[in-house]
């Protein structure tokens, strides 16, 4: 029996939302929502979207490949492939089945791994399974690759103070060392109360929130930049946090550990931690901030006025589960090296091609799969 794998973690990471987003003060005025609904009620800043172009087939398309060039990975040294996602695009075909083309080229057909779904904590079952694969004895000495993808129009950042908060509250129930003596004081006059007598109480979150902030502010806001600037990514969205972390940390991070919350509706969740190391090149720490680039792919975004947004996402609705559709061949929005979506035809065939040209040049050949191109996962 080979021996079991240890230390077994993430090598390397990458990271694409769409290029198109609205702002949440100008969607609070457009709502007719009070000022700071959004901004302070929700703690959301901007939140990204799709058009009509891209979903979560194309974007996991435009995030693999983008890792594998950026990191200089060969397709063949992957050995399983597990993707988490709670958007169903195809209820009869899984996303890994499109993903599958990047690897059919390099003559790489042997690759495990499924499509995760159950709701938020499908991307953590994907991470899961690679690592219990890298762990057992069918490990075949191949990477693990995990794709975490979905899309959402949803604002739950403020949720992630108040929930620190409540578990600061509770460390002062059990009389933890953590909590400071001017923040007992405050907390005392809530001690009395019973489990549901405290989730009811407005007082008492308003007083956890204030006294656990500097530890809060240490702690979890250097992991709130993508979720504050995106919005909630459903299965990508703890993931993403942690991206947030490693950009704004990653110099200062070698040794420390990572606790992780996963929670899925239904009721699945997990709490486990990273301990991170800086690595060597090309899976560093430094370098994986430095491809991620989050900075640049934030400021290179294109705000929508809500008026657009919301007719964008009307479009959206009209044609999910639609057919025999195509979509619009303007693609300046889009970076070159991202996948968008060409059409959907009268089968509910999929087709996506790859822009290679920093205008609308793309190398999309009339909808037939040429080398770049995806067709229905075939």
């Amino acid at each position: 029996m080979a021996l079991q794998q240890k230390n077994v973690g993430i090598l390397a990471m990458e990271i694409y939302f769409p290029p198109t987003c609205v702002q949440q003060e100008a969607l609070e005025a457009h709502d007719g929502a009070s000022k700071g609904k959004y901004t302070i009620g929700l703690g959301q800043d901007c939140m990204a979207f799709c058009t009509e172009s891209e979903d979560v087939i194309s974007m996991s398309l435009t995030a693999v490949t983008s890792l594998f060039e950026k990191y200089g990975i060969d397709p063949t040294q992957i050995g399983r492939l597990e993707v988490g996602s709670e958007t169903v695009i195809d209820k009869s075909k899984s996303i890994k089945t499109f993903l599958m083309q990047i690897f059919e080229k390099y003559g790489n057909t042997d690759i495990e791994g499924v499509d995760s779904t159950n709701a938020c904590y499908g991307g953590t079952a994907a991470l899961f399974n690679c690592v219990n694969w890298v762990e057992s004895s069918s490990w075949d000495g191949r990477y693990g690759l995990v794709v975490c993808t979905d899309s959402a129009v949803l604002q739950v950042n403020k949720l992630v103070q108040k929930s620190f908060a409540r578990l600061y509250f509770n460390d002062f129930l059990r009389n933890a060392s953590s909590v400071e003596e001017v923040a007992k004081e405050k907390l005392a006059p809530f001690s009395s109360l019973s489990c549901d007598e405290s989730y009811q109480s407005r007082d008492l979150e308003k007083a956890s929130q204030q006294v656990a902030k500097n530890l809060y502010d240490a702690k979890v806001q250097p992991t709130t930049l993508l979720p504050k600037q995106v919005g909630n990514m459903y299965t990508a969205s703890l993931y993403a946090a942690f991206a947030s972390l490693v950009h704004n940390k990653h110099s200062t991070l070698d040794g420390n550990r990572v606790v992780m919350f996963s929670y899925g509706s239904g009721l699945t969740s997990t709490m486990f931690s990273f301990r991170l190391h800086s690595g060597e090149h090309p899976f560093s720490l430094s370098n994986i901030a430095a491809v991620m680039n989050i900075p640049a792919k934030l400021k290179s975004r294109h705000e929508f006025s809500p008026e657009k947004f919301v007719e964008t996402l009307k479009l959206m609705e009209h044609r999910y589960g639609g057919k025999d559709f195509v979509t619009a061949k303007d693609r300046s929005l889009l970076s070159p090296g991202t996948y968008y979506l060409i059409e959907v035809d009268k089968l509910y065939r999929r087709f996506y091609a790859k822009k290679v040209g920093d205008d609308n040049t793309t190398d999309e050949s009339g909808g037939t799969c040429c080398n770049d191109s995806v067709a229905n996962g075939y």
